[in-house]
């Protein structure tokens, strides 16, 4: 029941509204103007033209044509290329990120009760549906982007994964490139995680006659502690553990991971014939070391998740923490505030697309708020410390070092090399948070599913409602995440 309770009230709200956004707004919007008439060619099955504007692989296309056909399948099995084009109308095309919002959710419900049993089906709706009303990932759904099928397919992928199924969760990470290429990063995050875990379960299995162990992170940090029970072991030692058991178990790791091998070694070809790893508008993607973006990143994430980091009990437990051990937090709290403001001072990219485009929120943002004073980017940056510290700090209670470690790696790589302040690139990390954070009390969840759906109409308002013109160019604007 609890899938089917996600999905209904994705559909409860995202049916109607889609309908009101396709009959306020029915023409492509934004980079819609790009996706939508290049999906339209491959309606008429011309699949050698392909828009220069466009960045991303054709991943959605083809779930969009997989979609319209399976709706309408007298003119896909009859081919008449004229009708089938006429059905890959806008509104449509829209409605294929709908029925995306409802997979994400069963799957959020799906990993969440295969990361911690314990959490019960109750629970488990209740995050999920808080998931898909989180502002960024809701706004989406009705618009003609990629995020919300790329989350979609990044997530099939993890649970895949979780479940020892890896040609099924390699064959996801291939998709999920064809959806957005930085997702090959989260592929290797799971591959390397799940590779670890599998091999502390067949070392359980061999040394202690431990059988049926799930891959769960819980399950992995219990494994990886058998050798020493009285303490735990530093990270050093965390480090060398996996590696001898990875080492131990080689032949059977290699040949179960294989398929991520075979994904990245073609992943690897197409960039090195492709010549980067952007397919359109290369000039205005140029790989940047954009540091800030990596400290943005951690704000908007513990800003998004009010309950677990801006509470005065998380603050408590954190000075607590930090006592535990003065002197190397001391040292720690000053190196990250050193590396922040070199961060924000020299490697804080203000992309012209930022610059110049007030239909986007980061527009506002970026001119209210981080450019208000010139020592605004160095006052935040406590803020940014905290954020992450914070962050780090509730993933180590539940997960390995080595899990937190790669984690935060896997951000920085996602990030850093984008110019362009985009919330929509923090999307999938935040899910990930999500689903590792520990559970929250119910009056919590509802005060913040309340604030999110409270976000969630303000800004479909301000997009439907307040339009404005620009001088320079015709048509109508709207605001947009």
């Amino acid at each position: 029941m609890g899938r089917l309770t996600v999905a209904a009230a994705v559909a409860a709200w995202a049916i109607p509204l889609a309908a009101l956004v396709d009959s306020i707004v029915p023409d492509p919007y934004m980079d819609e103007i790009f996706h939508v008439p290049q999906v339209q060619r491959y309606c008429r099955g011309d699949f050698l033209i392909w828009d220069p504007m466009i960045t991303t692989p054709p991943g959605l296309y083809y779930i969009s044509l997989a979609y319209v056909a399976s709706l309408f399948p007298g003119a896909w099995v009859t081919r008449i290329a004229e009708a089938f084009d006429a059905l890959c109308t806008t509104a449509l095309l829209r409605s294929t990120n709908v029925i995306m919002a409802m997979i994400c959710g069963v799957l959020v419900h799906d990993l969440l009760l295969c990361i911690r049993p314990k959490i019960g089906k109750r629970k488990a709706t209740a995050f999920a549906i808080l998931v898909a009303l989180y502002p960024i990932h809701w706004f989406f759904t009705f618009l003609y982007y990629t995020d919300v099928a790329s989350l979609a397919a990044v997530l099939a992928m993890y649970l895949f994964c979780l479940k020892k199924q890896f040609w099924v969760s390699a064959a996801f990470g291939a998709f999920s490139i064809l959806l957005r290429q930085t997702n090959v990063i989260w592929m290797i995050f799971f591959a390397a995680n799940g590779a670890i875990a599998h091999a502390q379960c067949l070392y359980v299995k061999d040394n202690v006659c431990y059988e049926n162990s799930e891959l769960t992170d819980k399950s992995n940090k219990e494994a990886s502690h058998m050798d020493n029970k009285t303490t735990a072991p530093g990270f050093t030692e965390e480090i060398l553990d996996a590696i001898f058991k990875l080492w131990n178990s080689k032949c059977e790791v290699l040949i179960a991971f294989i398929p991520f091998a075979m994904v990245l070694l073609v992943f690897v070809a197409f960039i090195v014939w492709n010549g980067g790893i952007v397919l359109g508008a290369k000039e205005a993607h140029v790989v940047s070391p954009h540091f800030a973006q990596f400290l943005y990143f951690g704000l908007v994430s513990a800003a998004a998740l009010l309950p677990w980091h801006f509470t005065p009990t998380r603050l408590s437990d954190l000075f607590h923490c930090c006592r535990k051990n003065k002197t190397y937090s001391s040292f720690a709290i000053l190196v990250a505030l050193g590396l922040s403001l070199v961060a924000v001072h020299l490697f804080s990219i203000a992309h012209p697309y930022l610059l110049a485009d007030n239909r986007h929120y980061t527009f506002y943002i970026w001119r209210k708020v981080i450019q208000v004073h010139w020592m605004m980017k160095y006052i935040l940056t406590p803020v940014y410390v905290y954020s992450w510290f914070s962050i780090v700090n509730i993933l180590g209670k539940s997960q390995t070092r080595l899990w937190v470690l790669s984690f935060v790696l896997s951000v920085a790589l996602a990030l850093i090399p984008a110019p362009l302040v985009e919330f929509r690139y923090y999307t999938i990390p935040l899910v990930i948070l999500v689903l590792h954070s520990p559970v929250i009390s119910n009056v919590k969840l509802l005060a913040l599913g309340f604030l999110y759906a409270a976000v969630d109409f303000f800004t479909l308002a301000m997009f439907l409602f307040r339009p404005f013109q620009w001088q320079h160019e015709p048509g109508t604007q709207r605001f947009i995440w």
